[in-house]
């Protein structure tokens, strides 16, 4: 095995959900305050795109957040995000969404929900 491959496994957390573009998340971050606290600050939207492979994995998530778009891209294993969950599958055909950057209110949310085969 390689040996970037075998130092980059030590880092990748293992207890991800699994979850895919369109799907809304709610992604929580740790924010520092001070020399010794830290709060959690949650950052819920809209999986636009996903790209990298490995440890430099990331995901970008957007928001509207009083009439305004707000995007944020995370590192998939960054060591400040404290957990990531899936609050709902969504039912998309594009791999990036970057087409909802155009639209305004409910429409730059309305996804269609994924259907769940058991």
């Amino acid at each position: 095995m390689d040996k970037i491959k075998m130092i980059e496994e030590q880092y990748m957390k293992k207890d991800l959900p699994k979850f895919g573009v369109g799907d809304t998340v709610k992604v929580l971050v740790k924010i520092p305050e001070g020399p010794d606290k830290v709060r959690l600050h949650p950052f819920e939207g809209v999986v636009i795109a996903k790209g990298g492979r490995g440890i430099k994995e990331a995901f970008t998530v957007r928001k509207v957040s009083f009439g305004e778009g707000i995007e944020r891209v995370f590192p998939l294993y960054s060591p400040n995000i404290e957990r990531i969950e899936l609050l709902r599958s969504g039912k998309v055909r594009r791999a990036k969404l970057y087409y909802l950057r155009a639209k305004v209110g409910k429409q730059a949310t309305k996804i269609e929900e994924r259907e769940v085969k058991e």
